[in-house]
């Protein structure tokens, strides 16, 4: 098997073992700072957002979003008011999704306006304003560098920042994080300042209402449905296969996307059994041992799909620093993880004063996930993680931005049931088919995760030559 993944520093590099097994732990950590990890002959910028220029996303106007097949911010048979839910959950869904209205805000920023900030809130006693204020502001860190911080008070919520344009046929973006605070432990802790795993405590009912991957839920009110409390997360960059990313609700962007970078601070009760490598013996522990403070890097596959998520979403495919691992498998000496193999683990007390640098490079061949920063518990390093296109049989999913690029040998039909009936997608990947590359940074879900984030430069490069 020829070297796929790499740790990158002076004297690091990790050949990564097989897609069930565990590689050798590093020898060394890389000692270097997490400036400018990318090869400079490699690369130059094409565009770079380092926020010195007041963001006035804030200041925009809420535009109620019609949630059509042609409201401007609609994407597929997923969408919020997709024809998938209905099919399989009426009249639950019609009913419950008219107790809710949708506003939006869209704003361009940055040089010739290539980035985008979508900002998304829910009404739901529709009295015609967003029962919360997220939004995405400009904020000065302690050493006087100005950044943004993206804010998002409630769950019921989301901000992203995306491209303006979908991204070339060759591109390294990238994203610089300052600040976190979307779950997970601190000093130890995972109460703090008046918060739970990041959900400021309330009275309120905090749950996934009304969507979920089965549909709406017949008989049940909002404060009946699954509590959100115990999931938050943050994506730190994520590729989609469309031009066109939003908050929604959360099973939709399940189905959209070719390469994750995220987080899942998770406590539910199905977490326990997820995994998260420990680069320096370079075997995995158990979630319930880390701080929920990790980083998932997954190749997301085209040819497998999550029976548990109604087949709204794909297997993934992990690499990390301990070795590869099949989402669709188990791991350890017996079996005792799945579904998650998280790759790094972040230590948020560090920041702002440290920083991690989160990347994407897509060429010829496939994708590459780098990440840098100092992880626990090895300190300042980087790792690669590439995964080609089609790489022994597994293609990465909707991974042509072309008609001639694919041959449409993945395609199939899947079915997706609930209370109602079935709705089938009889042609997931066919011939003549193409999916742009875009990304989102932030929180692209309306009925989960709750807290901020701090971003301090976004780039995209293209190859030098």
């Amino acid at each position: 098997m020829r070297r796929r993944g790499l740790v990158v520093g002076a004297v690091l590099a990790l050949a990564l073992g097989t897609q069930l097994g565990v590689g050798p732990p590093p020898v060394a950590t890389a000692a270097e700072t997490a400036d400018d990890p990318a090869p400079a002959a490699a690369w130059r910028v094409l565009r770079a957002e380092s926020f010195t220029k007041t963001l006035t996303v804030d200041r925009a106007s809420w535009v109620k979003d019609p949630q059509t097949a042609t409201s401007r911010w609609a994407v597929d048979q997923f969408d919020d008011n997709g024809r998938v839910w209905h099919a399989i959950s009426d009249p639950a869904m019609t009913r419950q999704l008219r107790t809710l209205n949708v506003y939006r805000k869209r704003v361009a920023f940055g040089t010739d306006g290539w980035l985008t900030a979508e900002v998304a809130a829910v009404d739901k006693n529709r009295d015609g304003r967003p029962d919360s204020s997220p939004g995405l502001a400009t904020t000065v860190l302690p050493d006087g560098e100005r950044a943004a911080k993206l804010s998002e008070p409630s769950w019921d919520a989301g901000v992203v920042i995306r491209p303006t344009r979908a991204l070339p046929a060759a591109y390294r973006v990238e994203m610089t994080l300052r600040g976190i605070d979307f779950g997970g432990e601190r000093n130890g802790l995972l109460s703090y300042a008046g918060k739970t795993n990041g959900y400021r405590t309330s009275t309120t009912c905090k749950t996934a209402f009304p969507w979920t991957f089965q549909g709406a839920i017949p008989g049940r009110s909002r404060c009946r449905y699954p509590s959100a409390k115990k999931e938050n997360g943050f994506y730190f960059l994520t590729i989609l296969d469309h031009a066109n990313g939003a908050p929604h609700g959360n099973a939709g962007i399940h189905y959209r996307r070719k390469v994750v970078l995220d987080s899942y601070n998770s406590q539910a009760p199905w977490s326990a059994s997820n995994a998260i490598c420990n680069p320096a013996t370079g075997r995995l522990e158990s979630t319930l041992d880390g701080t929920y403070n990790a980083v998932n890097a997954a190749f997301v596959r085209g040819d497998a799909f999550r029976r548990e998520n109604n087949n709204v979403g794909n297997q993934y495919f992990f690499r990390t620093p301990c070795g590869d691992f099949d989402g669709a498998g188990r791991w350890g000496a017996s079996g005792e993880y799945r579904d998650l193999a998280s790759s790094v683990e972040l230590r948020p007390e560090l920041l702002p004063t440290e920083r991690y640098r989160f990347a994407v490079e897509r060429d010829a061949s496939g994708y590459t996930i780098e990440l840098s920063g100092p992880f626990r518990p090895v300190g300042q390093a980087t790792y690669r993680l590439h995964h080609d296109f089609v790489e022994d049989g597994r293609p990465i999913w909707h991974y042509n931005q072309t008609p001639g690029a694919y041959d449409g040998r993945f395609d199939r039909s899947l079915t997706h049931t609930g209370p109602a009936g079935k709705y089938v997608t009889r042609h997931t990947w066919p011939a003549g088919s193409a999916y742009p590359d875009s990304f989102v940074i932030g929180d692209p879900h309306l009925n989960f995760y709750e807290g901020s984030a701090v971003v301090d430069d976004v780039r995209l490069l293209v190859p030098a030559g």
